[in-house]
């Protein structure tokens, strides 16, 4: 089942895009990765261009196949793994569809009312920092998300 989530980019002028993504959005993955490999608001803008994804990876990469060859354990799995494992999949560059480009709004009050809405929502603001929404709750800092939920999971585990 699919964790699904948004990646928006607030701009220099103002405006918002955001892109849906339909895997791994929780916290420990896709907020993870936008904090480690995403913190450069000219690499967003290119993620954002480039429409909805399937997958977040660390890399933008270049085009590529999108379906993975072969099940986990054969050779041909394993090659496309080390080729374009750590790169986004995209539903237009990667796959050839059509209309899944990046929506635009004229500013973030626009965009809080108007975007699309996903269990997790990101969002680079001009101040440069990360903030989410999970399910529909305020944003907040991303830094400070991970750090409630690791330290939630590390009270359940005691």
């Amino acid at each position: 089942m699919a964790t699904r989530s948004t990646i928006a980019l607030e701009f220099a002028d103002g405006t918002v895009g955001q892109v849906y993504c339909h895997w791994d959005g929780y916290l420990s993955n896709n907020g993870e990765i936008l904090l480690a490999s995403y913190t450069d608001p000219f690499k967003v803008r290119e993620l954002i261009d480039l429409g909805d994804l399937s997958s977040l990876g660390a890399e933008i990469g270049v085009k590529h196949p999108f379906d993975n060859p072969g099940s986990f354990s054969t050779p041909e799995y394993q090659a496309y793994k080390d080729q374009y494992g750590q790169m986004t999949k995209f539903y237009g560059r990667d796959r050839g569809e059509e209309g899944c480009e990046a929506r635009y709004f004229k500013d973030f009050a626009d965009y809080a009312i108007n975007h699309e809405c996903q269990e997790y929502e990101y969002i680079l603001r001009t101040d440069g920092n990360w903030y989410v929404s999970k399910h529909g709750n305020a944003y907040v800092l991303l830094t400070d998300a991970i750090a409630e939920e690791n330290l939630l999971d590390e009270e359940e585990a005691a």
